[in-house]
C-alpha cells in the first residue's frame, strides 16, 4: 500500500476535505463511538484548518487520488508546553511540532496515522529539527496509544484551555527523531 500513499501541503482545493474529515470525527465523538475531546463549531473546525492552509502549515496524506488524513506542522508551541517536563532541553529553533492530526475514520485501521506521524518525524528532521512535540487530550486513548507505540514519551499533563476548549488536560508529548538509512 505505501506505494499508492503520498503527502503534500494543503492547498484551498482540500479545505473541504479537511473540514469534512473533522465534522466525521465531531458526529462519531457526539454518538459516543469515540472520545477525542473536541468540540464542534469551536475546535477543530473548516476556519482552524482554513488557517493552516493559509500559513503554509497544514499537510495532507492521499491514498489513491484521495485524502485520508491531514495535519498542522510548525514550530509553534502552545503556551501550556510551559508546564511539561521535557526530557530535552533544547533550543525552539530544534523543535518541530504536530497539531490535529486526523485520519478521516472511514479510513481508519489502515495504517494512515502511522504513516502520517513518520512523515511528520521526516519533514522535522529535513528541516534541521531533531526534536519532536505533540499534544494530545488526556480522554484521547487512542492517540495516546499510537504515540506511545511510536516512540514518544509523555512528558506531562497539564490543565488548560485549549483552542478555546475550557478544562482541557492536555498531555505533552516528546521524541528525539533518528535519520532512517536511505535504503
Amino acid at each position: 500500500m505505501s506505494k499508492d500513499v503520498s503527502f503534500r501541503k494543503a492547498t484551498m482545493d482540500d479545505l473541504d476535505r479537511i473540514s469534512e474529515i473533522y465534522e466525521m470525527i465531531h458526529d462519531l465523538e457526539e454518538q459516543g463511538e469515540i472520545t477525542v475531546g473536541w468540540i464542534r463549531g469551536v475546535y477543530p473546525t473548516r476556519d482552524t484548518a482554513q488557517a493552516a492552509i493559509r500559513a503554509d502549515e497544514m499537510f495532507v496524506e492521499e491514498f489513491d487520488g484521495r485524502i485520508v488524513a491531514s495535519g498542522k506542522i510548525n514550530q509553534s508551541q502552545e503556551d501550556s508546553y510551559a508546564g511539561g517536563d521535557w526530557r530535552y532541553d533544547v533550543p525552539n529553533d530544534q523543535v518541530m511540532v504536530l497539531h490535529t492530526l486526523t485520519v478521516a475514520p472511514d479510513e481508519g485501521k489502515h495504517g494512515f496515522g502511522t504513516r502520517f506521524a513518520a512523515f511528520y518525524e521526516q519533514y522535522a528532521l529535513d528541516h534541521g529539527c531533531p526534536y519532536l512535540r505533540i499534544d494530545t487530550n488526556a480522554r484521547n486513548a487512542r492517540a495516546r496509544a499510537l504515540y506511545a507505540k511510536l516512540g514518544y514519551t509523555e512528558v506531562g499533563i497539564v490543565p488548560t484551555v485549549f483552542n478555546n476548549i475550557p478544562d482541557v488536560q492536555l498531555v505533552l508529548l516528546e521524541k528525539k527523531a533518528v535519520a532512517k538509512p536511505h535504503r
